[in-house]
């Protein structure tokens, strides 16, 4: 049975399979999640991260989650609001469904995403808890192995009438 929800804490303290980071492009870190992240996991991470190569806006990549709960670490790269008609939204689409496909495609059976680009990206973080909702349930009801998602958010945000969305 597949189970979705959504945590109210650190990420970085979860107990499931994988984590997903919030992470720029050159996947050289950064500040919030990204910088919790990579201070729990330790400098291997980082070291994994420059041989990775980049990563481009919408895609994921991965990495061993080394001193963090979690057995892996998939780093996706959201995109920068500019004002939602530059195909903002369906790049965010994108970090969910090619981080839950690459956990999948892991064999991972849980797996907790951060609300991506609503921080320093300046996504506006309704629409983004909103897009987060919804591209997850669509790509936890494809995945094989990947059986439950969190969405973790550091503190509550308006959320309460989107909530409902999650277990339908």
């Amino acid at each position: 049975m597949k189970q979705f929800d959504v945590h109210i804490g650190n990420i970085t303290t979860l107990e499931v399979d994988v984590i997903v980071n919030a992470a720029s492009r050159s996947l050289r870190g950064g500040g919030g999640v990204d910088g919790a992240i990579r201070w729990a996991a330790g400098p291997q991470l980082d070291e994994e991260c420059l041989k990775l190569g980049g990563c481009e806006v919408g895609e994921s990549k991965v990495t061993r989650g080394y001193d963090l709960p979690a057995r892996w670490v998939i780093h996706t790269v959201g995109p920068k609001w500019k004002g939602g008609a530059h195909g903002e939204r369906t790049l965010l689409e994108s970090c969910y469904q090619t981080a839950m496909s690459l956990a999948d495609s892991l064999a991972a059976e849980s797996i907790a995403f951060p609300l991506i680009s609503t921080g320093a990206y300046g996504y506006p973080s309704e629409e983004g808890f909103e897009v987060a909702v919804e591209s997850i349930n669509h790509a936890l009801n494809r995945a094989i192995y990947t059986n439950t998602a969190i969405l973790c958010l550091l503190e509550p945000r308006a959320i309460s009438q989107h909530y409902a969305r999650i277990n339908r």
